[in-house]
């Protein structure tokens, strides 16, 4: 696919999902030797972006670029949560998304306050290419827009499949969204538990369960 020397490779990654409340995080990671193609694309923040596009621009993307996710459950978040901070799971998954093609530079959506904290972080546990971690960075970067894009339609996918599987609408899985958290809380209410794929941690969530708790079945 790459016409190029490795030494040149570079790197964008991002992620979705990291502040949903039901559904996975997804990491997208996307590596080229160059932005040319990607601005051609029309590579933005995927948020900026409709479905469908996204859709045309992840297979885009694809077709001349090497692209990877990295998925990682919501009762996987639930147990590493126990001892580590989500910048540090997203941590994690930045290094092991960016380490599978050997790159001279990363560029990355810094979840940090202190993007340097994090660049320096990274770098040390990459051993090797230059990080660059920056707020916004799928606004200034190319193949941070393009990773973006990658993570998003890889989500995206992933919720329209639970949604089958729990056959009604759960929305978009994020606590803004009222049709998730009417899902969300109904399930408790008839099961008295959260339904799956829904990160226990999380404190609306909690606060559910407690109403649950202390709350007769008669009382809903």
């Amino acid at each position: 696919m790459f016409h190029i020397f490795l030494q040149s490779m570079m790197c964008g990654v991002d992620e979705a999902g990291r502040g949903s409340v039901l559904g996975p995080l997804v990491v997208g990671v996307v590596y080229s030797g160059s932005d040319d193609a990607l601005i051609e694309i029309g590579v933005k923040d995927s948020k900026k972006l409709s479905p469908k596009t996204r859709e045309r621009m992840y297979d885009q993307i694809a077709d001349v670029c090497e692209i990877g996710v990295i998925v990682i459950s919501a009762a996987e978040i639930d147990e590493k949560r126990k001892s580590a901070s989500l910048n540090d799971i997203e941590l994690e998954m930045f290094v092991r998304a960016c380490s599978k093609i050997p790159v001279s530079a990363v560029y990355a959506d810094c979840p940090d306050v202190n993007e340097s904290a994090f660049s320096k972080e990274m770098g040390r546990m990459m051993k090797g290419p230059e990080i660059i971690a920056r707020h916004k960075a799928d606004d200034i970067f190319p193949i941070v827009s393009a990773a973006s894009i990658i993570a998003k339609v890889t989500r995206d996918r992933m919720i329209a499949d639970i949604q089958k599987e729990f056959g009604t609408d759960i929305g978009s899985g994020y606590p803004s969204d009222v049709r998730t958290m009417e899902f969300i809380e109904k399930w408790i209410k008839d099961n008295r538990c959260p339904p799956p794929y829904t990160r226990c941690s999380w404190e609306p969530v909690r606060q559910m369960m407690t109403v649950s708790k202390n709350t007769r079945i008669s009382d809903w």
